[in-house]
């Protein structure tokens, strides 16, 4: 079911927004979304920009009236068929974001209304109760922070996630989460024991150990170091913890790929794996028009690169590809990670996620199950 969005004008609309970087978001324009009949295009009227403060987007919060709360998929490049999203669009503002087309079937832009229109679902935890409980349901692992990150800002306030994870820890249903915010921290109440029991793991995303290239690449995520000492508070409470160093940008980032790994490992990261940029759709344009306003001396030489990785285009969507891109620039980047996982004593996962736990909830008015 398609959330209700608001029926007045959108005080962010394209021609209030200046084609320049905004302080504390990643996009640096609001496009049209590219299901849209008409396409708005600025133009100067000779009475020049209005003043910053009135241009700076505030986050607004729409209510998503989903129905169901567990998506589904069959792709061969994941490790779950499962997923749970308590936000669409994110306030991390991380131009590279994968999810950022996404918006568009909103009828809103993957640019800056990805940053600042944030869908929520105040009745997942309802919604998930309803879904497990159903009798053909049967468990697998629940990915949770593979569209947008569970833990953005929001979630302090919200506390969806939050509620997700005491129904799944009342089930004893096993999760997978990935996140760039500390405040996971916050829930290793409910996780640890999980863990105890195979059924949880944590992810977090490490992309740089620059605070300064950190602040331009995703403004509003936790700084390396607290992502640092998230992976340290996870291990040490006893949950499964593993790093993503995602994604790598040639010339931007990938430079960095083994100090990252080292650092993850030193701070008790048990896993790791790495993700090629990835630029499906709009974030081609979004991302160059970022490269250009934040890096233009470099902006050519690394979207060459890019094309290198993508068989001369900016993305490759073919299953096995997408993730990882070929030729020899991606093969030595996927040698380099492969010996440095090696060095620091990464494995594929030494653990299981358990099923066999599983009891299904008793929905409000319901019985149990008989068998």
């Amino acid at each position: 079911m398609k959330p209700r969005l608001p029926s007045k004008p959108d005080p962010l609309a394209e021609d209030r927004l200046p084609d320049r970087p905004v302080k504390g978001r990643g996009a640096v324009s609001n496009p049209t979304g590219r299901y849209e009949p008409t396409v708005r295009e600025r133009v100067d009227d000779g009475w020049g920009l209005p003043p910053e403060e009135e241009t700076r987007p505030d986050t607004r919060v729409i209510e998503d009236t989903s129905r169901t709360v567990i998506a589904r998929n069959n792709s061969p490049d994941v490790g779950f068929d499962r997923s749970i999203n308590p936000y669409r669009g994110c306030e991390h503002g991380c131009i590279y974001c994968f999810a950022r087309p996404t918006h568009a079937f909103l009828g809103l832009s993957p640019g800056l209304d990805f940053e600042t229109r944030i869908l929520v679902k105040p009745d997942a935890a309802k919604l998930l109760e309803q879904e497990l409980a159903k009798p053909g349901y049967r468990p697998a692992v629940i990915a949770m922070g593979t569209n947008t990150d569970p833990y953005q800002p929001l979630e302090k306030k919200l506390r969806i996630t939050r509620s997700i994870l005491e129904v799944l820890s009342k089930c004893n249903h096993p999760v997978g989460i990935v996140t760039k915010s500390a405040l996971i921290q916050r829930d290793i109440d409910l996780l640890a024991p999980m863990a105890k029991l195979g059924l949880a793991s944590a992810t977090v995303s490490l992309t740089t150990l620059d605070p300064k290239l950190s602040r331009v690449m995703e403004p509003r995520a936790a700084s390396p170091a607290r992502r640092l000492e998230t992976i340290r508070a996870l291990s040490k409470a006893g949950i499964p913890t593993g790093v993503l160093v995602a994604p790598m940008i040639p010339a931007l980032n990938d430079r960095e790929l083994e100090k990252l790994l080292e650092a993850a490992a030193e701070a008790g990261a048990r896993t790791a794996g790495y993700v090629l940029l990835r630029l499906p759709l709009e974030i081609k344009d979004l991302f160059e028009e970022w490269l250009e306003a934040h890096f233009p001396g470099r902006a050519k030489h690394i979207l060459s690169l890019v094309r290198s990785m993508r068989d001369g285009k900016l993305y490759q969507a073919e299953f096995g590809l997408r993730m990882t891109g070929s030729g020899p620039y991606a093969d030595l980047l996927a040698k380099r990670f492969r010996l440095a996982a090696s060095r620091y004593g990464f494995t594929r996962r030494d653990w299981q996620f358990n099923t066999s736990l599983f009891r299904p909830p008793v929905p409000q008015g319901g019985q149990f199950r008989l068998l």
